[in-house]
C-alpha cells in the first residue's frame, strides 16, 4: 500500500482547499464587485446606505473572501495618459523662494550696496540690482552662504546655487548638478502625488511609470475617460500664504516687480496685490483635517512642520495688524488680519464652504501639490467592449486548451491521465486563488500566461508517469513503481522549473506593465503546477490505489 504521512496529506488538501476558497468570488464576479461598488459608495457617503446597496452587501456573506484578481486596462477599459512634467516651473518657484533669503542677507551690508531690488529675469534666474556697484564684492560674500551642497549622490562636491556679479546686477541660477537633483526629486514627488490622488479615487492596480527624463505614464483600469482622470491628476490644491502689498479692482493693473494680481475668491472685482514669495507654502503642511470655525461654518484646519510653524510664528509676529492672505490655486479664499502671533503652527482656513468641499480640500492638501505643471501629451480612453473582446478571446483559448491537453493525457495515461486533468483544474483555481490574495492584476499578456501554464503543467506529470512505466518494466510492483516515479522524476522536475523562474524573476525585474503581468502569471503558474503535479495527483492516485488495489497497474 501506498502512504503518506497524515501531517503531509493535511497540509496538501489544506493548501488546496484554501486556495480554491480564496478563488471562490472570482466565480461570481458581478456580485462581488457590486458588493465592492457598494460598499465604497458607503464609505464615500460617510456610512449611510441605500437600499440597493444594503442588498449589494446582503448579497455577499461577509463570512466569505471578496478579493477578486484585477483585470488591467486592456481587459477592463479604462485612460491612457502621457504627461510631460513642466520642470522649468520649479526652477522657477526656486528662485522665487529664494528672492527673501537673498534679500535679508543683504540687509546686513546694505550701507555698502546702497539700495536693493529684484529685477526682471527669465525663469529658474535670480537678478538683483544694487544701487552701489562698489559694494559688489561685499554683497556676493553676504550671498555666499546661500549656496550650500546639493543634495545627491551624483552632484557631491558641488553648490546648488552659482552666484556671480557685474556692474550693479547679481545674479544666481542652479547649478547643473542642483538641477539634476531637482528634476529626480520632481519627478519623484510627481509620481507620488499622482499615485495618492488615483488611490483615493477608488481605482484599482493604476499602472503610474516614469518614461524618461521628464514624462509619467499613467494607466488608470475601470475609470470613465481621459477627461475624468486629467481631473483627478490636475487638481493642484496648491497653498500658500503670501504678504498682502495692496488691493486693486483693476484686473491688468501692473503690480510691480516681485508681485502679482490675484483675484478674490468671494467677491467679484476685487483683486489682491500680493509679494510673489510666499511667506509659508503648502509643503510645510503636515496635516489637514476638515473642521468647523467659531460660526459652526465648515473650515480646515492644517498643522505646520517645524519649518513652517517657526516661519509662520516669526512672520504673524512681526505683522500684527496686517492683512494676510491665504491663497489657493492662485485665487485668495481668505485675507485675514492678523490680531497676535500665531506660535503653535497650526491654523484654520474659512471660507463658503460646503462640508464636502472642506472634506475634498482637506484631502488634497494632505496629498500635496504637484511641484509642477503638467502637459498632457497624449490621452486616451480604451472602451471595455474590447476588453471584454479579449476575455472571450483567453477564455475560449484556455477552454481548448484544457480540452486538448485533457483528451491527451487520458488517451496517453488513461485512468492515471484523469487524475493529471483534476489535479490542472485545481491548478487554475490555485493561480486565481494567489492572484486574489495579493491583489494581482490580470492583463492580456497574463491571460496568454494562463493558456501556456496549461500547456506546461502536465510535463511534470508526463515524467513521473513514463518514470513510473521504466520502473514497472523492471518487474517492481506496483506500489513500489509509483513510489519510485515521483522520487526519482523530482529532481528534473525542479530543474526545469527552476530555470523556468528564473525566467519569470528577470521578465518582471526589467519589463514593465504587460510584460510584468505576464511574468507574475508565469512565476505564480509554475509553483502551482510543480506543487498539484507533485503532490495533488500522487494523494489523488494514493486514495485510488489503497481502494482499488489492482493487482495490475497499467499506465
Amino acid at each position: 500500500m501506498l502512504h503518506t504521512p497524515l501531517w503531509k496529506r493535511v497540509l496538501v488538501w489544506a493548501a488546496v482547499v484554501l486556495g480554491l476558497y480564496l478563488a471562490m468570488p472570482n466565480l461570481f464576479y458581478s456580485r462581488v464587485e457590486t458588493h465592492n461598488d457598494a460598499a465604497s459608495e458607503i464609505e464615500k457617503s460617510g456610512g449611510g446606505a441605500t437600499p440597493e446597496q444594503e442588498a449589494a452587501l446582503a448579497a455577499w456573506p461577509s463570512l466569505l473572501p471578496s478579493s477578486l484578481v484585477n483585470l488591467g486596462l486592456d481587459l477592463r477599459g479604462g485612460a491612457h495618459l502621457l504627461a510631460e512634467v513642466q520642470l522649468a516651473d520649479v526652477y522657477k518657484q526656486r528662485m522665487d523662494s529664494l528672492w527673501p533669503e537673498a534679500r535679508d542677507a543683504l540687509k546686513a551690508v546694505r550701507d555698502q550696496t546702497g539700495g536693493i531690488k529684484r529685477a526682471q529675469a527669465p525663469n529658474g534666474v535670480l537678478k538683483i540690482a544694487i544701487s552701489n556697484p562698489e559694494g559688489m564684492q561685499a554683497a556676493l560674500e553676504a550671498l555666499q552662504p546661500l549656496a550650500s551642497p546639493v543634495v545627491s549622490l551624483t552632484g557631491a562636491g558641488s553648490s546648488n546655487y552659482e552666484i556671480s556679479g557685474a556692474g550693479t546686477e547679481i545674479t544666481i541660477v542652479l547649478s547643473e548638478a542642483e538641477k539634476a537633483a531637482t528634476d529626480t526629486r520632481t519627478m519623484q514627488q510627481s509620481l507620488e502625488i499622482i499615485r495618492r490622488r488615483v488611490d483615493a479615487a477608488g481605482t484599482r492596480e493604476p499602472s503610474i511609470q516614469r518614461q524618461g527624463a521628464d514624462r509619467i505614464l499613467i494607466e488608470v483600469p475601470g475609470i470613465g475617460s481621459a477627461e475624468e482622470l486629467k481631473a483627478i491628476i490636475g487638481t493642484t490644491a496648491k497653498l500658500t500664504f503670501n504678504t498682502v502689498v495692496g488691493t486693486t479692482q483693476d484686473a491688468e493693473a501692473n503690480p510691480g516687480p516681485g508681485n502679482i494680481v490675484v483675484k478674490d475668491a468671494e467677491r467679484e472685482g476685487l483683486y489682491y496685490i500680493l509679494d510673489e514669495a510666499p511667506v509659508v507654502s503648502g509643503d510645510n503642511l503636515v496635516d489637514s483635517q476638515p473642521s468647523f470655525d467659531q460660526n459652526g461654518q465648515p473650515a480646515v484646519s492644517f498643522r505646520f512642520d517645524t519649518t513652517g510653524a517657526r516661519k509662520f510664528g516669526e512672520y504673524t509676529g512681526a505683522h500684527i495688524g496686517e492683512p494676510f492672505a491665504i491663497m489657493l490655486d492662485n485665487t485668495v479664499i481668505s485675507a485675514p488680519t492678523i490680531q497676535s502671533a500665531i506660535t503653535g503652527g497650526s491654523g484654520i482656513i474659512t471660507g463658503s464652504f460646503t462640508i464636502e468641499e472642506s472634506t475634498n480640500l482637506a484631502v488634497l492638501l494632505r496629498a500635496g501639490a504637484l511641484p509642477a505643471g503638467m502637459k498632457f501629451l497624449e490621452e486616451k480612453t480604451v472602451g471595455p467592449e474590447l476588453g471584454q473582446d479579449s476575455i472571450d478571446a483567453g477564455r475560449a483559448a484556455a477552454v481548448i486548451g484544457l480540452i486538448a491537453v485533457g483528451v491527451f493525457m487520458v488517451a496517453s495515461y488513461g485512468l492515471f491521465g484523469v487524475f493529471a486533468n483534476i489535479a490542472l483544474l485545481i491548478n487554475l483555481g490555485l493561480i486565481f486563488g494567489i492572484l486574489s490574495l495579493i491583489g494581482g492584476t490580470l492583463t492580456l499578456p497574463g491571460i496568454a500566461g494562463l493558456v501556456l501554464t496549461i500547456g506546461t503543467a502536465v510535463d511534470a506529470n508526463v515524467l513521473v508517469y513514463e518514470r513510473i512505466r521504466e520502473e514497472l518494466r523492471q518487474a517492481k510492483s506496483a506500489a513500489r513503481a509509483i513510489e519510485q516515479g515521483y522520487e526519482r522524476a523530482m529532481s528534473a522536475i525542479v530543474d526545469a522549473n527552476v530555470t523556468a523562474m528564473i525566467t519569470a524573476l528577470v521578465l518582471f525585474y526589467f519589463g514593465s506593465g504587460p510584460v510584468r503581468g505576464f511574468a507574475v502569471t508565469l512565476a505564480i503558474g509554475i509553483v502551482t503546477s510543480v506543487f498539484t503535479a507533485l503532490y495533488v495527483t500522487r494523494l489523488l492516485i494514493e486514495i485510488w490505489y489503497n481502494r482499488a488495489q489492482p493487482k495490475t497497474l497499467v499506465v
